[in-house]
């Protein structure tokens, strides 16, 4: 199985895994006839090469970060300069939600400030293994996408990654359900059609019903208004439908209403200094940076 990576072949042995017990479990369906046409050796790859697609796409689309700024001529990668965001449970961040409860919140703290329990805060990959659905709350530029891009990526590294369940990340901008004819099910099908993945719908039906999908739903608050009674329903339907998948979705805390009854609702905690200093040491990193030691004078 020489030529492919082995990121590409921890995805490419799940997914032909996944196929072929739905073909065994489903002997006159769509993937069982196509394993029977294109048998052996060929159908593997064919799976292996559609794998390996997925993952560059992935990479090329989530796996980069581009910041519009005079220092930035093109594109870091996210593993380079990611720095490992913490969670809170939502009710610590009250103080957004009327002065009564900043009041409130005074009082329970003692101190002026804008602060929460650093107690209660978690490393967010690890709240995002604990939980099967997550919704992740928090203002604008927090990094809320940021983190669920990253969560994909550490499911593509299999073992040697943060994410501890076997499974394929399915990354959606919520923002393209821009009209009442959108499903869920059918942007994933568009996402392993893209790739060639064989009979995409029937492979994505298979992965659903034995729980092999991470659907990582980005940015509920970017949904055009006018759909976005539809967006919801739809979400809550296909969780409720494929609910042995797991699932991360976001939104700003502020545009955030719920009905979505089945997700633990955490929120993005602000970076303290050590992050803080971590992550400009990472974006700081090119040589000529490190030769004039930018990270340090920024700092």
């Amino acid at each position: 199985m020489t030529g492919f990576d082995p990121i590409s072949l921890g995805i490419g042995t799940l997914a032909l895994e996944t196929v072929k017990a739905t073909a065994k479990k489903e002997s006159g369906g769509t993937l069982a006839k196509w394993l029977n046409k294109d048998v052996g050796k060929a159908a593997q790859q064919a799976i292996f090469r559609a794998s390996g697609k997925y993952v560059q796409n992935y990479e090329e689309r989530h796996g980069n970060l581009k910041v519009t700024c005079i220092r930035m001529d093109k594109p870091m990668r996210l593993d380079e300069i990611y720095t490992a965001v913490q969670l809170l449970d939502r009710s610590e961040l009250r103080y957004f939600e009327s002065i009564d409860s900043l009041e409130e919140l005074y009082r329970e703290s003692g101190k002026r400030s804008f602060g929460y329990r650093s107690d209660r805060k978690q490393q967010g990959i690890a709240v995002a293994n604990q939980e099967q659905y997550l919704m992740v709350l928090g203002g604008p530029g927090v990094g809320k996408s940021t983190f669920l891009r990253k969560v994909g990526l550490e499911v593509f590294k299999g073992k040697h990654g943060k994410y501890k369940h076997a499974c394929i990340p399915v990354f959606l901008a919520l923002q393209r359900f821009n009209s009442n004819t959108v499903t869920v099910k059918n942007l994933i099908v568009d996402e392993f059609k893209t790739c060639g993945f064989p009979e995409p719908e029937a492979f994505t039906e298979a992965h659903l019903k034995q729980g092999k999908l991470l659907v990582l739903f980005d940015g509920l608050d970017e949904v055009p208004p006018a759909q976005l009674d539809h967006a919801i329903q739809q979400i809550q339907d296909f969780v409720d439908k494929h609910s042995n998948n797991r699932f991360i979705a976001s939104c700003r805390v502020a545009a955030y209403k719920g009905g979505f009854p089945r997700f633990n609702d955490v929120a993005m905690a602000a970076f303290e200094d050590d992050q803080i200093q971590d992550f400009i040491q990472k974006w700081f990193g090119s040589a000529k940076d490190q030769e004039a030691d930018t990270a340090t004078h920024c700092w």
